[in-house]
């Protein structure tokens, strides 16, 4: 007989309430997890009233956001105070465009509103707990700024086709920081703001199960704390803030295999899908479980995007000025997983990030690029000469590339930087989540609410749900704004 090996608790199995030997910690709400969702789901609990735990499985709080360029997607109602400082007079319904373009086929136009028409405010919130923004605007390109400048083109909202539907406007809004990293101070805050408002703070603490009653509501957790088991009740629920599971090879095998061609998982080494599986165990639904974010950081210099990307048969594929991760997800499916960006001698650059990309080629004309890359003859020769006339022209009737971005690539020397399969340093996290309500409660795959379960942040899936209409900011716009529904929703109860 085959003994059973399986933890007495863990994420895919909740735990019955009639197995709940003890309650060791009383409380109204649960958090699991202490990120950018979790910090604001236990800021807005506490602000209603109610008792708040909050359990994070590191060693301190502040989860994979503490890591991130610490960048808030916002605008709309006019402009947030910054935009509107910069003549920047952001429309709320030309963000409503533009968020839903970006959310995909599947963009949720409920959850799309109420962040178009509350993000300004939003903005304002985070302030007022004490997150620092210095007000000024950077122009340009950038992955993320080294500055502490607040202000910058964080997406695709001058690039085509979004700007050909929503009128564009930057809407990245940096926490204040020199260098790379303004999570660490973005998550500081919102933390501390937490802990001072009253929230009790685990660290050290293992989320193993959910607990259910009867009736199929959730009616609290099992943690480890210090090595021991411990059962959480909590009365009016537990919300689910545990991150994605990018660092879970398996859930992305099984979910979003194309993401593993991503060596660099973006995460604070948590995201193991622990929080959506415990979701799942309870009746919540998965959806957009396919979708990641992926990049290939291929600028600054922003001379760079001046250039054109090809595949293995010498043809461009995307307008080289839209958001990195669009560009990355084109690159991750061309043929034979083959792309090269195509630069002359006044665009050449070393990428700041990845400095590192190979050169494929080098040559005194694009035949010998072309002869170089062993691609079919003739096919790159007519695909720069192509660009090149329409170039000039100030045109891209292809793929219409912004015309501050075009220019003939004419000056020798020429060369082919590889962005091939096996070269790449792609990086990824994951979009799909548990299916909720923009208020937080977790749907079953009927699309009823369990009652006592809420996600926010990457346990569930928020804004980003698409990788191709991704922006930077969004993934921390959405948890710390959806955090705070679920922190009300919760509370309320």
């Amino acid at each position: 007989m085959t003994q059973d090996t399986t933890p007495a608790h863990n994420p895919a199995r909740p735990c019955r309430i009639e197995d709940v030997p003890r309650w060791d910690i009383d409380t109204d709400v649960a958090v699991i997890g202490m990120g950018a969702a979790g910090s604001c789901a236990a800021i807005e609990a506490r602000l209603a009233g109610v008792r708040v735990q909050v359990f994070e499985v590191a060693s301190a709080p502040g989860g994979s956001a503490a890591l991130s360029g610490g960048e808030i997607y916002a605008g709309g109602s006019g402009g947030t105070r910054v935009q509107r400082a910069h003549g920047f007079a952001d429309s709320t319904e030309d963000l409503y465009t533009y968020l839903m373009m970006a959310g995909g086929p599947g963009a949720d136009a409920e959850r799309v509103r109420l962040y178009a028409e509350g993000a300004a405010t939003h903005f304002d919130w985070l302030e007022a707990q004490g997150v620092p923004f210095k007000g000024s605007y950077l122009p340009g390109k950038w992955i993320e700024p080294t500055t502490d400048d607040t202000l910058l083109w964080s997406g695709s909202e001058a690039a085509w086709p979004f700007s050909a539907r929503a009128r564009p406007a930057p809407r990245g809004h940096t926490a204040q920081f020199k260098g790379w990293g303004g999570g660490k101070v973005l998550m500081e805050k919102l933390c501390a703001r937490a802990e001072a408002l009253g929230a009790t703070l685990h660290c050290n603490s293992r989320a193993l199960s959910l607990i259910v009653d009867r009736d199929g509501s959730v009616a609290g957790l099992v943690v480890r704390i210090d090595g021991e088991e411990k059962y959480v009740r909590a009365h009016k629920g537990v919300i689910l803030c545990a991150g994605g599971f990018i660092v879970n090879r398996d859930m992305v095998a099984r979910y979003a295999p194309a993401a593993l061609a991503c060596t660099q998982p973006v995460s604070a080494g948590n995201d193991d899908g622990s929080g959506i599986r415990m979701g799942i165990s309870a009746g919540g639904a998965a959806i957009h479980m396919d979708q990641f974010f992926a990049t290939i950081p291929f600028f600054p210099p922003e001379s760079l995007v001046k250039g054109i990307f090809v595949n293995a048969r010498g043809e461009r594929f995307i307008n080289e000025d839209a958001y990195h991760g669009r560009v990355g997800h084109y690159v991750l499916r061309q043929p034979e997983g083959k792309a090269w960006l195509l630069v002359d001698n006044e665009t050449f650059g070393r990428p700041l990030i990845e400095p590192d990309i190979p050169v494929a080629a080098v040559g005194e004309s694009w035949e010998e690029i072309e002869r170089e890359l062993g691609l079919p003859a003739g096919t790159l020769v007519h695909t720069v000469e192509t660009f090149n006339r329409n170039a000039a022209e100030g045109q891209d009737p292809l793929f219409h590339k912004a015309a501050d971005w075009l220019r003939p690539l004419t000056v020798a020397p020429f060369a082919a930087l590889s962005y091939c399969a096996g070269e790449l340093n792609a990086h990824a996290f994951t979009m799909g989540g548990l299916h909720t309500r923009p208020s937080g409660e977790v749907l079953d795959a009927d699309g009823s609410p369990i009652a006592g379960l809420y996600a926010a942040g990457r346990c569930a899936c928020g804004l980003p749900r698409w990788g191709e209409g991704y922006s930077s900011g969004m993934s921390l716009g959405d948890s710390t704004f959806f955090g705070r529904q679920a922190g009300v929703a919760a509370a309320r109860r």
